[in-house]
């Protein structure tokens, strides 16, 4: 049995979506592939109404399992998400590779936080359905 496919979640900060992306992959699709998440220039700390908002809705505490880090803390990956940062999202090696077009919610009303994290929810298990169909690898 070959091993899971690692996932990076890449945006410039790794505050906000990468990070939802790699607890809610984690939450979700830890049995199909194994997730990470970085930035270019990351931030001091996981965006607080982020953190705040995957406690209430999912229980996740992401500031005890997950820190922001830049791209060299990542291991080598086989499936590259870019999180919709358009000329300034990161390269990386990767077998695949595909952008999900998110709106950045940093600053914006929960409710703005709330619909990013169902479009997160969605395309993580959209993902993890195309990996166990043998689609992306």
């Amino acid at each position: 049995m070959s091993a899971r496919p690692k996932v990076a979640f890449l945006c410039v900060h790794n505050s906000c979506r990468s990070q939802m992306a790699e607890a809610l992959a984690k939450l979700l699709a830890g049995d199909v592939f194994d997730s990470f998440s970085a930035g270019t220039e990351p931030g001091v700390r996981i965006n607080p109404d982020a953190v705040r908002l995957m406690k209430q809705v999912y229980g996740v505490d992401m500031e005890k399992t997950q820190c922001n880090k830049p791209l060299s803390q990542l291991p080598p990956v086989d499936i590259v998400v870019t999180m919709g940062c358009n000329v300034q999202c990161p390269m990386m090696p990767c077998s695949h590779r595909e952008d999900w077009g998110l709106e950045d919610p940093s600053g914006k009303e929960d409710s703005e936080f709330l619909a990013v994290m169902e479009q997160i929810r969605d395309k993580v298990l959209d993902l993890k359905r195309r990996i166990q169909a043998g689609e992306v690898s």
